[in-house]
């Protein structure tokens, strides 16, 4: 086990490659669709098999994609800008190369800010680049114990390659910038961003050194990781992983490495290659893409708010508070959810509630997406109304009334609910003098302690007369009340 001082005296150096498959309606370099879950091998064509004389035609879409990537990552666009043939084999490639940029990448360094919890940009990420290029199909390996499957739909599937700098000292920085580069590249409709299906997969290219030292030693490089929060502990196991053979006197070998997420341990896959190894040369079957003006204005002119920007214009209108427009930013669904419903009530701060209350933990529960809640948004502008006239309390809204709505699809309103369950909220004096009369004889020492100035034990007394009244007690009425019988 490693003294924390020796650890302390290294520092990380990481640089990220994310591939981002991206959202058009066919192949990089063919008309074949492509559709994740499809049966094997059946979105292909002579193009993505690699037969003899099968010709690609570009797929202007990806090139516009790619732009845009560039104008939100702050990048330098190159006007001009081709292909290379990037030469190895295996099983999944047919034509034996990949089809890439290389020596003309489409955009150049640019940066991503990162934010902390306050929502203050603590580092800016740089990018060494962007590059479209095509996927390879998929092979695999534990369905069968003498043979890997090839399925071949993938091969050919347009991707963005987004490449960071080395300068990324921290795994928790790694965790930031993939959920920053997640969010822009669902809010910009480049990519799903689904890790868990490959649609976005992340390589991390990691070494240490010696803290003051400005030369790289020998890095690994770690490969389709499939989750940010599983790239983060990769980063972490090879930190020590690298220190530990240091400090041994051994050297880091240059491999591709893999990662075990259910010991959280990275392992040998091969040698690494080098870029010599791959003997790129221009695809002599692509004529040069060149950017023209009219195309980036009016990219720069359509693109989508980024998620700061609308987390900002929500702060700015709604006064929402930082925590409430990240959760309701995170996701672009779910904020143009909260758009659609905004316009519908003046009690945005209940509609954010519900959101980030049981909505969301209902789709948490489901595992669904906002697009796939089918409850009509006029029983969620119900739902808040109710609370807000205190027929209901928010308490009794999240448990009873709103799984009700789910149950029943939305057929009946709140207020049907609300009088068929006899849940509306008793206000009555004499009702609730009576449940706090009850719960303050049951705890005399409690009542004494608070008296004697521990003033927190107001939210217990609460709690008793909630629970006893099946949370139908008016909570203004009830706290007033209790405070009242505690001072007599």
């Amino acid at each position: 086990m490693l003294e924390e001082s020796i650890i302390n005296s290294y520092e990380l150096v990481c640089g990220l490659e994310v591939h981002a498959q991206l959202r058009t309606a066919t192949k990089m370099f063919s008309g074949d669709a492509y559709e994740y879950g499809s049966k094997p091998n059946t979105q292909t064509s002579p193009v993505s098999l690699a037969h003899p004389g099968a010709l690609p035609i570009p797929n202007l879409k990806a090139f516009e994609l790619a732009v845009k990537m560039g104008v939100a990552c702050n990048s330098t666009l190159h006007r001009t800008t081709y292909f290379s043939r990037k030469n190895y084999f295996y099983p999944d490639l047919p034509k034996g190369y990949q089809i890439t940029q290389f020596v003309k990448p489409i955009c150049t360094e640019g940066y991503v800010p990162l934010y902390n919890k306050k929502g203050e940009e603590y580092k800016k990420i740089l990018l060494d680049k962007i590059i479209v290029e095509e996927d390879s199909g998929k092979s695999t390996h534990d369905l069968d114990p003498f043979y890997t499957l090839i399925d071949l739909n993938r091969s050919g599937v347009p991707l963005i390659e987004i490449v960071t700098q080395p300068c990324i000292h921290q795994p928790s920085e790694a965790y930031d910038y993939l959920t920053e580069i997640r969010q822009i590249v669902r809010y910009l409709n480049i990519c799903d961003g689904n890790m868990e299906e490959g649609s976005l997969r992340c390589d991390a290219n990691i070494s240490v050194r010696k803290k003051g030292e400005t030369s790289f030693r020998n890095r690994v490089e770690i490969k389709n990781i499939n989750s940010i929060r599983n790239v983060q502990r990769a980063i972490e196991h090879e930190i020590i992983r690298q220190i530990e053979i240091y400090e041994n006197g051994g050297i880091i070998s240059q491999d591709t490495r893999g990662f075990d997420a259910t010991s959280g341990t990275t392992y040998g896959m091969r040698s690494k290659e080098l870029a010599n190894d791959y003997r790129y040369f221009p695809e002599p079957d692509i004529p040069p893409f060149i950017l023209t003006d009219e195309l980036l204005n009016d990219i720069k002119e359509n693109i989508e708010q980024l998620p700061r920007e609308r987390k900002k214009g929500l702060i700015e209108k709604y006064s929402l508070s930082e925590y409430d427009a990240d959760v309701i930013t995170a996701d672009k669904e779910l904020a143009d959810y909260f758009d659609s419903l905004v316009l519908e009530t003046p009690h945005v701060k209940s509609l954010v509630n519900i959101i980030i209350g049981p909505i969301k933990s209902y789709l948490n529960t489901q595992s669904l997406n906002i697009s796939d809640f089918n409850l009509p948004k006029n029983r969620i502008i119900e739902l808040i109304d109710v609370v807000e006239s205190g027929e209901i309390s928010f308490s009794t809204a999240t448990n009873k009334v709103f799984p009700l709505l789910i149950e029943n699809n939305g057929i009946k309103s709140a207020y049907e609910i609300i009088e068929e369950n006899n849940l509306a909220q008793v206000g009555d004096d004499d009702f609730l003098q009576n449940l706090i009369k009850e719960v303050l004889n049951e705890l005399p020492d409690k009542v004494l302690e608070y008296k004697n100035g521990k003033k927190g034990l107001i939210g217990l007394f609460m709690g008793q007369v909630m629970k006893k009244s099946d949370g139908k007690a008016d909570p203004k009425k009830t706290s007033e009340l209790l405070t009242k019988a505690l001072t007599e």
